[in-house]
């Protein structure tokens, strides 16, 4: 049987550019100093925000009590030119998608980094799964004050139905094939 005659069926378990969000979450400037690993985080960030606008991904971003934590890092702002202001550590309240099921875009998928893992991005996340959304999270673009924290929160957000996984197969998820003017530029941004 050539290939030409085998339909290929993909793996639901992966993400698709075509059902997929990202969400950067409070990458500010002032909470930086004290993050663990932070050029690494804001580094995998901005390759996330790079790929996912060279694949078509949509992308929304937050800043947690800018007025007193200051606004994204500027390296990272660059690519985010609109930001929702929240209070609540959770932004799934300021990101107004209602529920998975409600998607009209069909965008059933997030993928969620940032800072701080054990506070906003934990209950980010523990919110959009309420809500029915499939969460991923690199846990390469997440981190807290200390590694203790952000590793407790991963457990938990395993242990809660989230997806843990890591800049790198994120991007090549959403890319999906090799030898393509996107695939290249999505090489590029691993380099």
């Amino acid at each position: 049987m050539s290939s030409d005659t085998v339909s290929y069926i993909r793996s639901t378990a992966l993400l698709s550019r075509h059902d997929s969000r990202l969400l950067i979450v409070d990458v500010q400037e002032k909470l930086l100093p004290a993050i663990a690993n932070a050029d690494l985080l804001v580094a995998n960030c901005t390759r996330l925000v790079q790929g996912a606008q060279i694949l078509g991904v949509p992308v929304t971003a937050t800043e947690q009590y800018p007025k007193g934590l200051g606004s994204t890092t500027p390296s990272l702002a660059h690519f985010l030119p609109e930001r929702l202001e929240k209070n609540r550590f959770s932004s799934a309240e300021v990101l107004n998608w209602g529920n998975a099921a409600a998607e009209p875009a069909g965008r059933f998928r997030i993928v969620v980094a940032g800072i701080e893992a054990h506070v906003c991005v934990l209950q980010t996340v523990l919110d959009l799964l309420a809500q029915g959304f499939d969460v991923h999270v690199p846990a390469d673009a997440v981190s807290s004050r200390s590694d203790f924290n952000r590793q407790i929160a991963l457990d938990r957000l395993v242990s809660s139905g989230a997806v843990v996984t890591t800049t790198e197969s994120v991007l090549f998820e959403w890319c999906e094939v090799a030898g393509t003017a996107e695939f290249k530029q999505i090489s590029q941004l691993i380099r």
